[in-house]
């Protein structure tokens, strides 16, 4: 399917992260919005609260959080394609819909635009403390898909790349921005509607009383069920079968908790987007995701005027993380250099796959500015020697 026309603003434009992942998420043809203002989120609603009437879609400010991930959850039931947006204190909250979310296998996007935390921490300034709280936030056994933009015209590309990875694998997807590409203002390049593909909701083309919400398949996910065509069906948080009923036994959860995991690790080569530049060849390679992978480009320019061979490899999908690639580099390069503005979260996961085969070397940040590109060409030289 292509975007519909009268939901695209086709052309260049001057948009700050947070509108274009908006302007992304109309354009993917979501037509549903629960949240509740947060900075630095909340441009991403006053976007959609102005845009939607325009296109027939409806915007709620709910209560809080918790009823925000609820809310996007029941709609997306509905037959919608719907988003919520938040930050940090915001995300907590949203963590248990979030694994309501995953059990009952409900296309949805959630956006989280990092700021300092813990807490209430730094509301206006950066932040990627939550990337290990997006991977296992919730509780229980679950994977879960999670882009990190790096500039304005990626907020947008990302926001109809993650509807539609939401629509194939039947889950809720996260956008983990933070607020130096949320608040940042760069030119933007809206496509016309017939260059925008999109995956729409995949319903069952069985009569009623002939279809279930969890009918096994031979691939992917199970089409889900229209609302207002007869269907009556049941979907629960609890251990269920493919009829979506309640089944307490330690069978009926094997089957659930591989299902929920394995439609990820089974794809892990279709849904991991990276961005390799000068990688092959390299003596040390940078990993880094979001704003910081911009950060880190003068110390890398710095480094290979120096004759220095070094690589970067931008995480565009942060989870599920690129094991089978980290384990390739770390056996042809020296060291492997994670920057993050955490003191170590996605590092850790670097240091696993390395599995001591290179040097693994963390250039932490507490949050609240970025890091000065002093610091991270100080660890290429560390690096290499």
């Amino acid at each position: 399917m292509k975007a519909d026309p009268k939901n695209v603003l086709t052309g260049a434009h001057y948009l700050d992260g947070n509108h274009a992942c908006a302007e992304g998420a109309i354009a993917a043809g979501c037509k549903f919005f629960a949240g509740y203002p947060i900075t630095p989120s909340t441009e991403i609603a006053e976007r959609v609260a102005r845009r939607f009437p325009l296109i027939g879609g409806v915007f709620i400010q709910m209560e809080d959080e918790l009823a925000s991930m609820n809310a996007i959850l029941g709609g997306a039931w509905g037959g919608a394609k719907t988003m919520s947006c938040t930050s940090g204190p915001g995300f907590s909250l949203m963590m248990e819909n979030f694994g309501l979310g995953l059990m009952l296998e409900t296309p949805t996007v959630l956006v989280n635009v990092q700021r300092g935390g813990p807490s209430t921490g730094l509301p206006t300034l950066p932040g990627q403390q939550d990337m290990m709280q997006a991977r296992w936030g919730s509780h229980g056994d679950y994977e879960v898909i999670a882009l990190a933009p790096d500039s304005p015209q990626e907020s947008f590309e990302l926001a109809i790349h993650a509807f539609n990875l939401a629509e194939k694998y039947r889950m809720p997807i996260l956008i983990m921005t933070d607020e130096c590409v949320g608040h940042m203002t760069e030119k933007v390049v809206i496509p016309e509607a017939d260059k925008i593909d999109l995956i729409e909701r995949n319903f069952t083309k069985k009569k009623p009383g002939e279809a279930w919400p969890y009918d096994p398949t031979d691939n992917g996910p199970s089409p889900m069920l229209p609302v207002g065509e007869g269907h009556k069906f049941h979907i629960t948080g609890l251990t269920h079968d493919y009829r979506g009923y309640p089944v307490i036994s330690a069978e009926a959860q094997d089957q659930n908790v591989r299902h929920l995991v394995n439609k990820v690790r089974d794809h892990v080569d279709d849904i991991i987007w990276l961005d390799e530049q000068e990688v092959e060849g390299a003596e040390v390679v940078i990993m880094a995701y979001g704003i910081t992978a911009r950060v880190v480009q003068p110390a890398i320019a710095k480094a290979r005027k120096e004759g220095i061979k070094i690589g970067l490899v931008r995480m565009i999908t942060v989870w599920p993380f690129p094991e089978k690639r980290v384990r390739e580099l770390a056996g042809k390069v020296k060291s492997m250099i994670m920057v993050e503005l955490n003191l170590g979260q996605v590092y850790y996961e670097m240091e696993r796959c390395a599995a001591g085969k290179c040097r693994t070397i963390l250039v932490d940040h507490a949050g609240g500015t970025v890091h000065k590109p002093e610091e991270v060409y100080k660890a290429i030289k560390e690096a290499v020697k």
